[in-house]
């Protein structure tokens, strides 16, 4: 089972951090009594621009959660597939050898799901297995490549594929002036990014997927998520997660290591979500990582934000272009999200 590509699309409303501050400000006017706190909550999120879904003028014109959902469905689709054909190129890989396609998102709703859509624009087999995923947040990328391992291992003569569509900025809540939505609507953005995921029996020239695991932390629901109501997804973010984040990955990392005869000072590269700094810095500290193993991750967050479940595999699609490890090198792939719950895929470069 290899990576045999990753490849990533953004909306083309690209804008500064600065430039978006002053539009939240004037969005939010006299609802928010200090904006000076939103200006300082934007700067330490070390995010410089972000993508949007739209202009940033349109936002105005959502009105309701229905609004802002069909948005979510057309660019869906449009980034959707610009990601997944980027993907079958780098790699190779006819449309009709994809066997199984799963799609990730957290940002919106359809029935048919986006992955059916998908098959119909793209031309797709039409005995293709669809698999979409809903509710896994940020670390669906993660948890979507480990499922797509699963799939290629019972189908060695297949590939699948991996779609992740996120677009963040469709679910700020205007009604809404918590220090969690105020720190989202700096933090995360919008964009798409697409894996393929080979069998043994295909030939690619990305990492090995070694092994795979996935780690569910009880009792903490209320570390992340969305409270859904008749305005539409509204962010749960506690501050605890660092705090869970130092406690626990470490030790999920050492064991899972250990089951394979590894240490993580065996891991020569590190591709792990981006999180916000505050979530960079504990995962740096759980794992020792101080000299510049996340630079990748950090790079990420800085030049296109969060983009949730998309983010690890952006941070994968650098690894594999400009920072590509030395044939054998061990290295890690990890995120974390709601449920609270991570995924680690050990890989061999």
């Amino acid at each position: 089972m290899q990576i045999a590509s990753a490849a990533s699309a953004f909306p083309k409303h690209y804008y500064s951090q600065k430039f978006l501050l002053e539009q939240l400000q004037q969005y939010w006017g006299e609802s928010l009594k200090n904006p000076q706190m939103l200006a300082r909550l934007h700067r330490n999120v070390a995010v410089e621009g972000r993508h949007l879904a739209m202009p940033y003028e349109k936002y105005y014109d959502l009105k309701t959660w229905g609004c802002a959902n069909d948005v979510w469905i057309q660019v869906a689709q449009e980034l959707g597939e610009q990601a997944l054909h980027r993907a079958l190129q780098h790699a190779g890989i006819g449309r009709e050898q994809i066997g199984a396609l799963f799609f990730a998102s957290v940002t919106g709703i359809s029935s048919p799901s986006i992955d059916a859509l998908l098959v119909n624009r793209m031309g797709l087999s039409s005995n293709i297995k669809r698999i979409p995923i809903f509710g896994l947040g940020c670390v669906a990328g993660a948890a979507g490549i480990a499922r797509a391992a699963d799939y290629v291992r019972a189908y060695p003569a297949q590939a699948a594929a991996l779609v992740s569509v996120e677009l963040c900025s469709l679910t700020i809540q205007r009604q809404d002036l918590s220090v969690a939505n105020l720190i989202s609507s700096g933090l995360f953005a919008d964009g798409s990014a697409a894996v393929i995921v080979t069998g043994g029996q295909l030939s690619a020239h990305g990492p090995e997927i070694v092994a795979t695991r996935s780690v569910f932390y009880p009792e903490t629901e209320e570390m992340m998520g969305w409270k859904v109501s008749e305005r539409g997804f509204n962010i749960v973010l506690s501050p605890q997660v660092p705090t869970l984040i130092r406690e626990n990955l470490g030790r999920n990392v050492d064991a899972f290591l250990g089951e394979h005869g590894y240490t993580r000072s065996n891991i020569g590269s590190w591709v792990l979500h981006t999180g916000g700094p505050k979530v960079l810095e504990a995962t740096a500290d759980a794992l020792d990582l101080h000299d510049g193993q996340l630079d990748a991750s950090w790079d990420c967050l800085k030049r296109v934000g969060n983009l949730s479940s998309a983010s690890v595999l952006v941070v994968l699609e650098d690894v594999m272009e400009n920072r590509r490890p030395e044939p054998g090198t061990l290295g890690l792939l990890a995120a974390m999200g709601p449920g609270f719950c991570s995924e680690l895929v050990l890989l061999k470069w």
